[in-house]
């Protein structure tokens, strides 16, 4: 089956919501102030993609190549990146919302997470050695089995991250968050 193909095309306020992006490769193109609100972007290639200002929540996406695709100012509620294609997954997120989404067993390894709100997102299983999280929100985000080595957390807060059930080697943490590695012994730290 021949594939679409799409290069250094721009997207500015399209509304995906009725009838979904058409099924190709879209290679350095860029999407702005889209909504993809629910959509079908299931099967479809990214590379070097750029998704400016979009809604993205709840977007279907098993077997999306996402590959070297930045997020940035995007509302991205609810997407199981897990079913995304694992051969080279690569994004970061800059200024997004990605509160109750899941990574589970996803590499994201050097993935870059700015700014961004990451409210009870699963990890559960993921490696996410070297990767940063600078200024993030990680209110009841499930860390489980995952791999945390020499990762960044020193200017995000709010998260909980059991030593005992998760590898931390090297991973880099500042005195305040601390605190959220000791969640679970229920001790009193004044």
């Amino acid at each position: 089956m021949e594939r679409n193909f799409f290069e250094e095309k721009n997207y500015d306020k399209v509304d995906f919501t009725n009838s979904n992006l058409e099924k190709g490769e879209y290679e350095r193109c860029s999407f702005t102030n889209c909504n993809f609100y629910k959509s079908e972007i299931s099967e479809v290639i990214f590379i070097d993609c750029n998704f400016i200002s979009c809604e993205l929540s709840m977007i279907k996406v098993t077997d999306t190549t996402l590959n070297g695709v930045k997020f940035r100012n995007s509302k991205m509620l609810g997407i199981h990146f897990e079913d995304c294609n694992d051969f080279g997954f690569a994004v970061s997120f800059d200024n997004c919302v990605l509160n109750h989404s899941s990574f589970f067993k996803k590499k994201l390894r050097k993935t870059v997470f700015d700014n961004s709100k990451l409210v009870e997102v699963d990890f559960t299983g993921s490696d996410l050695t070297s990767s940063i999280f600078t200024n993030c929100e990680l209110t009841n985000s499930i860390f489980s089995n995952s791999v945390i080595e020499k990762a960044d957390f020193r200017t995000s807060f709010n998260y909980i991250i059991d030593p005992e059930a998760n590898r931390l080697r090297g991973a880099k943490f500042s005195l305040p968050g601390v605190i959220g590695l000791l969640d679970k012994y229920e001790i009193i730290i004044e």
